[in-house]
């Protein structure tokens, strides 16, 4: 499969070929999925905050359950503290998806339950990053993706 070139740091991806369809390894669940261009950019991003900003990966939770309204919905990366508290969550869109309001919204319902200090919204081109300042009820988007 032939996916894009993403604003991030190569990742050498363990991929292999099972019935003609292209999975690649996910080292946070430990296990093969089925490579689709979203998978792409959350399989990098792991990576780029495993090995650019050091977050364990034993810290990280990938399409971790969150309860919005009596539904069941799935936030793609959950990165958690030294004490198991969730600290950013991260929502991964496809390369050809554009970040829009809806992509705020829906990483904005999975904060209502887990309360995190960070909400990183990607599509692997572009990122936005912003720290939550619940205090005086403000978000301030940052530079970067802040390290562990």
């Amino acid at each position: 499969m032939n996916m894009p070139q993403l604003n991030l740091p190569n990742a050498a991806l363990k991929t292999k070929l099972v019935e003609g369809t292209t999975q690649v390894f996910d080292a946070v669940r430990k296990k093969y999925l089925v490579l689709t261009p979203e998978e792409w950019v959350r399989q990098h991003f792991i990576h780029y905050l495993y090995k650019e900003k050091k977050y364990p990966l034993g810290l990280m939770g990938v399409e971790q359950m969150v309860k919005y309204n009596g539904m069941q919905t799935r936030a793609d990366i959950v990165l958690y503290n030294a004490d198991g508290k969730p600290n950013v969550i991260v929502e991964c869109k496809a390369p050809k998806v554009k970040i829009t309001q809806d992509a705020f919204n829906q990483i904005a319902k999975y904060n209502f339950k887990l309360k995190v200090n960070f909400l990183v919204v990607t599509n692997g081109i572009q990122h936005f990053c912003c720290a939550m300042d619940y205090e005086n009820n403000k978000i301030t988007f940052l530079e970067e993706v802040p390290a562990y």
